[in-house]
């Protein structure tokens, strides 16, 4: 009977975070929007003319409302739609002297195999000289926390366009500059700010990287999973983990932003769910010895097609592609450090307590459930997704949830019936794998 007691702790420390995070999270929020929302403009000398690309998708939960590819271009619809863009759009120069922004049309396209409400922009500075300005947008970003917009510049009918820069619930205002033109460094740091946002924002990301990092600690013995006992081997561990899911992820990216692969994003996505399923599985029962650094290189592979739609969202020009890539990977890269920065240690900690076992049991058991609707809701087996206040949290509060899985590891160090250095005791079982390991 002592095997259940863990069991209960655990449950009672996780309830209590959990729980803690859900009465400070904010509304509603997707998982990993299947698309976003582009503003496309093209600065000449007297005005800024351009476009606005809205997932009608997207619109409909910012309106709480269902929207259709048939109805979003009906004239009342329309004109409802327009008006509600320009509630949530304003233009003005440096000064602060609001320009004149006028929004007209309205066309349905697919973009990125979704409906797109495609929109006509006018911006107009009063003075009749277009100088550098700010863009703020708030539409669809007011409703759904994970949701981006892209802006990407360019002068009138010249090339293509590069990016300006991204806007989140976060932060809604964009300085564009007049020239029309971005700057290899400010393109590099602006691509490597999507990069970090994107991963940041993006659960399913997170989800997978958090699913191959909880048997980390572990080996793999006879189809289950036995303590390591040796700190450095998982840390060793997680560089290969991380090492593969670069290696993967960096392959599509580049051969998908070049053009010389590509899927369609819905599937893409439903595959990206399928890779948090598939490594939550893998962190409860071993599938392969060593399989998440296999698990990580292959499904790595998709998600680098996801991060490609988003670069090629702004239709970057090969002049710029290369430096974008470079920044955007970087961004990846650098977020991905921090969140085996802000886990492994309280991983380590708890392994070394009697908990372990339940709490990664727990945790992968989340990650398998939110992925099962992930995979539903993107294979369009249900029409939404009723475990969006889960991924709510994750998404908005990292760092809470980095605290709380953190406070876990203290509170259980501290317990000397569940701590098995001050219980001085460990399980036989473990303790035979680990001479057999030693053998």
């Amino acid at each position: 009977m002592r095997t259940n007691r863990p069991w209960r702790g655990i449950a009672v420390l996780l309830a209590a975070a959990y729980t803690m995070g859900i009465l400070i999270a904010g509304e509603p929020a997707a998982a990993h929007p299947l698309s976003a929302t582009a503003i496309l403009l093209d600065v000449a000398p007297d005005r800024v003319t351009g476009s606005v690309q809205l997932p009608v998708d997207r619109l409909a939960a910012a309106l709480g409302r269902p929207l259709t590819a048939a109805s979003v271009t009906q004239p009342a619809e329309l004109g409802e739609l327009r008006g509600y863009l320009r509630e949530h759009s304003a233009a003005a120069g440096t000064d602060g002297t609001p320009w004149q922004l006028e929004i007209s049309g309205g066309r349905v396209e697919r973009v990125d195999d979704v409906d797109h409400l495609i929109c006509d922009l006018v911006l107009t500075p009063p003075g009749g000289a277009v100088g550098d300005f700010t863009l703020t947008w708030t539409a669809i970003l007011h409703r759904l926390a994970v949701h981006q917009v892209f802006v990407g510049l360019r002068p009138a009918g010249d090339g293509e366009h590069a990016v300006a820069g991204t806007l989140t619930w976060q932060r809604q205002t964009l300085t564009v500059p007049a020239a029309g033109v971005v700057a290899p460094q400010t393109g590099f740091l602006a691509a490597m700010r999507l990069g970090i946002e994107h991963i940041a924002e993006g659960a399913d990301h997170l989800l997978f990287l958090i699913m191959l990092l909880l048997p980390a600690p572990l080996l793999a013995r006879t189809g289950r999973w036995v303590r390591a006992g040796d700190p450095r081997r998982s840390w060793l561990r997680v560089v290969h983990v991380v090492t593969a899911f670069a290696a993967g992820h960096s392959i599509t990216l580049a051969l998908a932003s070049l053009g010389y692969v590509s899927l369609p994003v819905r599937l893409v996505e439903s595959v990206i769910a399928l890779s948090v399923l598939v490594s939550g599985v893998h962190a409860i029962r071993p599938l392969v010895r060593g399989g998440e650094a296999w698990i990580a290189a292959g499904f790595g592979l998709m998600h680098g097609l996801a991060f490609a739609a988003l670069v090629a969202d702004l239709g970057l020009g090969r002049e710029s592609l290369v430096t974008d890539l470079l920044g955007f990977n970087l961004g990846i890269e650098l977020t991905q450090l921090i969140v085996v920065a802000l886990l492994m240690p309280s991983f380590l900690a708890l392994d070394r307590t009697r908990l372990y076992p339940g709490f990664r049991i727990v945790v992968a058991g989340t990650g398998i459930v939110l992925a099962a609707a992930w995979f539903a809701e993107r294979t369009t087996m249900i029409g939404g997704n009723p475990l969006e206040p889960v991924t709510d949290h994750l998404v908005e509060h990292p760092f809470l949830t980095a605290a709380a899985i953190a406070l876990v590891a203290v509170v259980a160090r501290s317990v000397p019936s569940w701590n098995r250095d001050a219980a001085g005791h460990t399980d036989g079982r473990v303790d035979h794998d680990r001479a057999e390991l030693a053998g």
